[in-house]
């Protein structure tokens, strides 16, 4: 399955990209109630790096591994080593519109883990995207403007 999620924010293109680049970033714009706590993680993500983090939904701690890939100043890869499901790769593309203005574009590509348990953990996940990207835009907007 593939979920595809793009807004505009008011912001160069290198400061988009550099907003993005901190193992930071992620736990600043995930939307409540999950909150993320980072265990190790480069400062600055890169090519190659891995980031081992778990997203606690209340009280559900799910722990995940991911690996950078594809690092430029137009975005970036993050391929799920270990998570809930059996494939997730997030790529975050960014695209300067004009001099002041630039497209953030999500697209999750992923397939549930056929588990008792991690199937509709996995949904739960997937049918809350919406909700997360419009979140995740929301506060990307406000931080950046």
């Amino acid at each position: 399955m593939i979920y595809r999620h793009q807004f505009q924010v008011s912001a160069y293109l290198k400061r988009v990209t550099e907003f993005h680049s901190p193992s930071t970033s992620m736990a600043a714009i995930t939307s409540p109630p999950i909150i993320v706590q980072v265990h190790t993680a480069s400062p600055l993500l890169a090519d190659g790096d891995e980031m081992d983090f778990t997203m606690w939904i209340g009280p559900l701690p799910i722990h995940y591994l991911a690996r950078i890939k594809e690092g430029s100043a137009t975005g970036f890869t993050d391929r799920q080593l270990r998570s809930p499901f059996t494939e997730w790769v997030y790529r975050h593309l960014f695209r300067a519109f004009d001099e002041k203005t630039s497209d953030v574009m999500d697209e999750i590509s992923f397939r549930l883990r056929s588990h008792p348990l991690w199937w509709p953990i996995g949904l739960g996940i997937w049918l809350g995207l919406p909700v997360f990207s419009i979140f995740r835009a929301w506060k990307t907007k406000r931080m950046l403007s």
